[in-house]
Formats: C-alpha cells, sequence, structure tokens
C-alpha cells in the first residue's frame, strides 16, 4: 500500500485513461521519480501518446510536443537566434526542448543528426546553442514514443541516446476486458482534456527525495553487481551494461520499492525492474535466438538471489 496519498491518487487518474496496463502505468511513474527519461516502444494505436500526455498533466508540469519528423532539423528542437532590426541584434528564440516535460512524438522517424540534439539536453539538463550554454527549466523529462524499427520511415536511435533513456516500456495489446471497457468508454482525447494535475513541482521534489532515501543493503548490491557481471560476461549479451546503467537500475529498484510502500530494496525489485532498465541498453550475442528482454530474463533466472 502506497503511503502517500496523492502518490496513489496519481495513479488511480492514470489507470482510469489507459485500462488494464497498471503494471506499465506503475514502471511509468517509478521512472519519472527516479529522476530518468522514458521511453514508450510499441506499434501505433496502443496508447503510447496517450500515456505520454496522461504522465505530463498528472504530474502538473510544464508540456511541450514534438512530432518527430524525417526533416525536423535540430534547431526545430532546440531553438534559434533571429535578427531582430528593432533591438539591433541577434535574439534567441527557445525552441520546445525548453519545457519541463518534452513529449518526442515518434522519436525514430527523424534522422540520426535530430535525434543527437537531445544527447546534451537529456544528460546535463541544458543546451548549447551558437556557443552559449543555457539551462533547461527543472525538472526536466523527456517522455518519447517509438515505433518498432522494421516499420517504414523509421531509423534506430543511437546507442548514447539509448543509454540516456532510464527505462523502455512497452504496452502491448489490451486484454479482451480491458478492450472492452476502452469500447465502451469516453474517448480517451476527452478523458485527457478533463484530467487535472494531482501533483506540484514541489511534491514532485519531495517524492524524488524519498525515493534516494529508500534503503539499499549490501546484500542487494552485491546481488547488482552479480548482474551486472553477468551482461559482462559474454555468454548473454555482446557488450554489458554500463556503470550508468547500473546506477539507473539502483535509482528505478529504489522507485519500485517506494512505489510498494516500503524503505527498503529487496532482490526482488531489482529483478523486477531490470528488464525494463536493460533491455534497450544490451545486445543479445547472435547465437541467443531471443530479444533483448526475454534474454534479460533469462539471465535474470541463472544469476541466484542472494
Amino acid at each position: 500500500m502506497i503511503a502517500d496519498s496523492k502518490l496513489q491518487q496519481l495513479l488511480d487518474q492514470l489507470n482510469t485513461v489507459i485500462v488494464g496496463k497498471s503494471a506499465q502505468v506503475a514502471d511509468c511513474v517509478a521512472c519519472l521519480l527516479a529522476g530518468g527519461h522514458l521511453l514508450i516502444e510499441d506499434v501505433p494505436g496502443v496508447g503510447k501518446t496517450t500515456l505520454a500526455h496522461a504522465l505530463s498533466r498528472s504530474f502538473g508540469l510544464q508540456f511541450s510536443r514534438v512530432q518527430f519528423t524525417a526533416d525536423l532539423m535540430p534547431s526545430d528542437l532546440v531553438g534559434i537566434s533571429i535578427y531582430e532590426r528593432g533591438r539591433e541584434g541577434f535574439v534567441f528564440h527557445p525552441g520546445p526542448v525548453f519545457a519541463q516535460v518534452l513529449l518526442a512524438d515518434e522519436i525514430n522517424r527523424a534522422s540520426p543528426k535530430t535525434q543527437s540534439a537531445l544527447l546534451e539536453a537529456m544528460e546535463e539538463k541544458q543546451v548549447t546553442v551558437e556557443g552559449s550554454t543555457r539551462p533547461l527549466p527543472s525538472p526536466f523529462f523527456v517522455i518519447a514514443t517509438q515505433n518498432p524499427q522494421d516499420q517504414l520511415g523509421t531509423y534506430a536511435l543511437p546507442e548514447s541516446q539509448l543509454d540516456r533513456f532510464h527505462m523502455r516500456l512497452s504496452l502491448g495489446y489490451p486484454d479482451r476486458l480491458a478492450e472492452r471497457e476502452l469500447l465502451r468508454g469516453s474517448d480517451r482525447r476527452h478523458m485527457l482534456d478533463q484530467l487535472d494535475p494531482v501533483l506540484t513541482p514541489a511534491d514532485l521534489a519531495r517524492l524524488q527525495q524519498a525515493v534516494l532515501d529508500v534503503h539499499t543493503a549490501e546484500p542487494v548490491l552485491d546481488y547488482l553487481q552479480d548482474l551486472v557481471a553477468a551482461t559482462r560476461s559474454g555468454r548473454w549479451f555482446a557488450q554489458g551494461l554500463s556503470p550508468r546503467a547500473a546506477l539507473a537500475v539502483i535509482r528505478a529498484a529504489k522507485a519500485q520499492a517506494f512505489l510498494g510502500g516500503r524503505d527498503y530494496v529487496a532482490p526482488d525489485d531489482i529483478a523486477a525492474i531490470l528488464p525494463q532498465t536493460a533491455a534497450h541498453r544490451l545486445i543479445p550475442v547472435s547465437d541467443a535466438g531471443r530479444g533483448s528482454v526475454e534474454q534479460v530474463r533469462a539471465m535474470i533466472e541463472a544469476v541466484p538471489l542472494p
């Protein structure tokens, strides 16, 4: 049971919009509580953009949306300086990246050059334009949606950018009961328009600090290091997890424990959150015969619990 009533209210509100996906919704909230960026990957029409909109509205943060297309330029994201005759000089016009939540819709339909424009923003919470460095609002989250790479008009995200995403999630098709509720219920866009912010930026900062204060015992850290070492062994993946990825896993596990109403991380938290935080950073060995998520789960089964 979640101790924080506002957090429970936020989860309840999100689950009224995205029905039948409570586990994925909780993972999304955990990602943002951990201070990370979120990548939602799935086929069109299963609610990726709706979930991103619902998250931004419910968290009560300043929101900006960019539809990524093949002709989108980096300056369309970060902004550009334009000469204004009245001021007798160049004036910087900030782009949509200057928001607390940036929805990068169908991010893999833009060129690698434009995707790379987000690297500095996602890692350092700032952008450098024409030699000047400008800080982004705080907090700053990127919620990106992505179509499967085998669809026409998509580009593979650079590995360096994939590593900036704290978690990658997939919604999947709804089950029969959830789909029937969707067919009977209100239009999702109309429901989004009626969503009220549940949290304030101050509430979010308080919750994020509470997540950082969640205790992690030494045996749990040993278990995490065993899993990280397994990714680097060459048996499962071509290249293992970096220290930055390990830090992302532990922060996500703390958020998972906090959502579970606990002030400590259990080994099950690490195992439960690892596929979402690690799979997009890993490439299975060529003879694995599995996708990265399935391979991570198989590796977890092979690593003994503490």
